[in-house]
């Protein structure tokens, strides 16, 4: 794995990963997601990363869970975090952004060298993309304030679940230095504004 601090943001792209309207399907799960702020947040990243003109890439996530059918009303991304005509939306259908897609090729075509990644769930989908994005060489930035989950059921001990602050400390404990470095959208905004300046000069 590359250390983020190795990497020049210029060489990043942002992965937004299954911000879609199929979560919302089961009413009482988004009721109880963690992250009110998601959608603002990950739109900021969203138009930093258009501001630096660098790559920004969409997922959307199908399976047989309700809402994740491609035929379900609510296979859609979030309206909030719609993409541009330019950008990849790419369909997938592994936990990981990797394995059944074409994303290493398009990452080796655009010179990237470093992913920040975004989207739903933290522990999930999010985290298993971070872990797979290591091991294959990248740098990582796990941007903590641009995912969401839910808390998450005991299936085998009924009434019994994971809240959302225990997985996020958890996803935070098990990604940091090892797979990741866990960061901010002020973070990256930040580093992106400095890259400008940099240009500038």
């Amino acid at each position: 794995m590359l250390n983020s601090k190795d990497v020049p943001i210029g060489q990043s792209a942002l992965l937004v990963v299954d911000a879609q309207d199929s979560f919302k399907v089961d009413a009482k799960k988004w009721e109880r997601r963690n992250n009110r702020d998601f959608e603002n947040n990950v739109g900021r990243l969203i138009d930093a990363y258009r501001e630096a003109k660098l790559p920004v890439i969409f997922f959307i996530h199908t399976d047989e869970d309700p809402g994740f059918g491609t035929d379900h009303p609510m296979f859609k991304l979030m309206e909030e975090l719609q993409p541009r005509s330019t950008e990849p939306v790419i369909q997938k259908n592994t936990r990981n952004a990797f394995t059944s897609t074409g994303l290493s090729a398009l990452l080796l075509e655009k010179g990237v060298r470093k992913v920040a990644i975004t989207g739903i769930q933290m522990e999930q989908c999010c985290e298993t993309t971070a872990r797979v994005a290591a091991d294959l060489g990248y740098a990582v930035d796990f941007v903590i304030d641009g995912t969401m989950t839910f808390p998450i059921p005991n299936w085998e001990k009924p009434g019994e679940e994971l809240g959302v602050d225990a997985i996020r400390e958890r996803t935070e404990y098990a990604l940091r230095k090892r797979f990741a470095r866990i960061t901010t959208v002020t973070e990256l905004e930040k580093e992106l504004k400095e890259r400008s300046k940099r240009a500038a000069a």
